[in-house]
Parts: structure tokens; C-alpha cells; sequence
């Protein structure tokens, strides 16, 4: 790669490094069994799988370090059985580390009172789970304001709150309908409007579109990212379903029996995978969705070009008018210099599965 397209890449990763860490794992575990606390620390927070197993513990979440950063989409994913759920209920304490801090906005959750962790949780914290839970006895509205009402607010503010996320998610005129009287999409914009009534600042969400059928669950993918476009929270997003992780991360981290294997952007996943099991888990994703320009452009061999793209374009957005003008496009930084071109035979080549890997920028 030319210097220039090098410049850009770095340029690009350094933006998002900039942006402050909200929430951080540092050495989290949860150890279940008989005096599992007693065990870690003996092992200062070091232990292996077969002394886990030898002292008769399960490792539900082992030596997690993670940073997530103000206003990205962190995606955790995992088998069933990975711990990815058992982590997200670590981050908001539901679930209680066994060893490790938890820090918001530097703070150690782990260390601060129980009115101040239900301070936090009221007022700076929104969770969607797979399972709605809404009140059946309570309508639309009553749901979405119930949150509020914990916190203490009068009747008519909490109404006001509520109308402006029942606007928000798009269900007004469903304001009296009762959970029985919605569908499923509809419903899951209730727990998603009732999440949003208290402005938290992070949005823990645990497969909250699973249950749903494909066609609402895309259109549920859809609304969250038009909320993320408005709202700009930071949310971590619990899925076992790569195709959701690419329409929707910045980031993602891959579990396997309590451990986070890799963090990556989806194209840094599927290009670079760091073991063999994420290689497997990324097998079948389809490349074209995830690889950008970037990762697949060679130095300028010359200025007949059939158009331009940006380094971060991905190639199922210009694989058609690639092919069809038979010339390398050229690609372009945001500063309108050239810093390499995509040719169709490579884009052909990707499309084909032929050569698995592209180029490295």
C-alpha cells in the first residue's frame, strides 16, 4: 500500500480511539462453585481452565478486558453458552463479578454503595431483554411511564416523557392499547420506548430482536439504527446472529466459554480473525457486506478509472457498477486524493470466494 492510503487508515482508527471510553472490564471474572472468591484472589486474578475445574468452579466470565467508547454499537456474541449474557449483567451489576473492577466513566462500580448503584441504574443505565416483560394491566403509555414513576415523578411530567418516546419509537395513536392488543414488533418498541423514557446514557440490550420474525426483526434493526442516529448512546447489544452484528456494530467481541477471543470492527473479524474458532464463526458471512475498499484496493497503476469510492465503501455497494465498466475504480480519501484503485477482477475474485484474504491495507 502507497503511504498515503496508510496515512488515511490511521487517520480513521485514531477518530475512533478518540472518543472517551464509557464503560471498561478490566480482569472481570465470574467464577460459580464453592468459595470462588476465595479461589481467584488466592490466583491474583489468574487462573487456568484446568484449575478452574479442578477446584469444581464453572467460569462463566473469565479475565474480560474490554473498553467501550462513548456512543458506539459494542456487539458481544457467542455461542449459547459463552458468557456473553453473563458479562453484560456483570457491567450493570445484576449480576455480581466474583473478581476484577467495573468502571463507568472511570468509576468502580464495584466499590460504590447500593443507593448509589440504584441511582445509576434509574437514571443513566436503559435495558432491553429478549423477553418484553411488560405489565399486562398496564397500557402503552402506563408501561413506558412506569420507570418514571419509580423515580418519583409526577403524573403529568411522566406522561409528557412518555408521549415524546411513544413519538419517538413511532406508536402513537397505540397510547391505550394493552400488550395482548400489539404484535411483537410492536411490543418490543414498548420495552424500547420504556428503556428510553429515563435518558440513560447506556443501553444494554440482550437479544432484545430474537424472538421476532425476520421481516420485524429487520425492520426493528432498522428503527434501532435511526434511533442510534438521533439519540447517539452508547449501547451494548447481546446477539448470536452475525448478519444483525454487521448491519448494526461498530465494534464486536467474540466469546467462547467465558473468554473474549477478539474485539474487532466486522471487517477486521473476517479479514484477520485471530483464531481458528473466529475464523470458523465468520465463515459464511457474506464478505461483500463487510470488506471495504480498502482492504481490497491495490497501488494506482494508472488514471483510467470507471469511477471513484471511498476507502470505507463496502464492495456489495459498487460490485454491479464495477463489473459492468470493466475499469478499476479508483479510491478516494476524504481530502480528494487518489490512494489506490479496486479492480473488477479483484471484486470478482471476492464475490466468487476465490483467494478467501484480501490485501491488508
Amino acid at each position: 500500500m502507497t503511504n498515503a492510503a496508510d496515512t488515511d487508515l490511521s487517520a480513521d482508527r485514531s477518530n475512533v480511539d478518540a472518543r472517551p471510553v464509557k464503560l471498561a472490564c478490566r480482569n472481570v471474572w465470574k467464577l460459580y462453585g464453592s468459595d470462588a472468591g476465595s479461589f481467584i484472589r488466592q490466583h491474583q486474578g489468574r487462573a487456568s481452565s484446568q484449575e478452574i475445574a479442578a477446584a469444581g468452579l464453572i467460569g462463566a466470565a473469565r479475565a474480560v478486558d474490554l473498553e467501550i467508547r462513548q456512543g458506539e454499537i459494542f456487539i458481544i456474541m457467542g455461542l449459547s453458552g459463552s458468557g456473553k449474557s453473563t458479562l453484560v449483567r456483570c457491567m450493570s451489576r445484576l449480576v455480581e463479578p466474583t473478581y476484577g473492577r467495573v468502571e463507568f466513566e472511570g468509576k468502580d462500580l464495584l466499590k460504590i454503595s447500593d443507593a448509589e448503584l440504584i441511582e445509576l441504574r434509574r437514571h443513566r443505565m436503559g435495558m432491553v431483554f429478549q423477553n418484553f416483560a411488560l405489565l399486562p394491566h398496564l397500557n402503552v403509555i402506563e408501561n413506558i411511564a412506569f420507570p418514571l414513576s419509580i423515580q418519583g415523578m409526577d403524573r403529568a411530567a411522566r406522561d409528557a416523557r412518555a408521549r415524546e418516546v411513544i413519538e419517538l419509537v413511532g406508536l402513537r395513536g397505540r397510547e391505550r392499547f394493552y400488550p395482548r392488543e400489539l404484535s411483537g414488533g410492536q411490543q418490543q418498541r414498548v420495552g424500547i420506548a420504556r428503556s428510553l423514557a429515563t435518558k440513560p446514557e447506556i443501553w444494554f440490550l440482550d437479544e432484545p430482536f430474537s424472538a421476532l420474525d425476520p421481516l420485524i426483526r429487520r425492520e426493528m434493526q432498522d428503527e434501532l439504527m435511526r434511533l442510534q442516529a438521533v439519540l447517539h448512546k452508547t449501547i451494548v447489544f447481546i446477539t448470536h446472529d452475525f448478519d444483525e452484528a454487521i448491519r448494526l456494530a461498530d465494534r464486536i467481541a467474540i466469546m467462547k466459554d467465558g473468554e473474549v477471543i477478539q474485539v474487532g470492527t466486522p471487517e477486521e473479524l473476517v479479514v484477520k480473525p485471530a483464531t481458528d474458532y473466529v475464523a470458523e464463526f465468520t465463515r459464511d458471512v457474506q464478505r461483500a457486506k463487510v470488506i471495504s475498499a480498502r482492504s481490497l484496493m491495490q497501488p494506482l497503476r494508472g488514471d483510467r478509472h470507471g469511477g471513484q469510492i471511498a476507502p470505507d465503501a463496502k464492495i456489495a455497494s459498487f460490485s454491479a457498477g464495477i463489473v459492468s465498466s470493466g475499469k478499476p475504480f479508483a479510491v478516494v480519501n476524504g481530502g480528494g486524493q487518489r490512494i489506490g484503485e479496486v479492480t473488477p477482477e479483484a471484486v470478482i475474485a471476492l464475490l466468487a470466494g476465490i483467494g478467501q484474504e484480501p490485501a491488508q491495507a
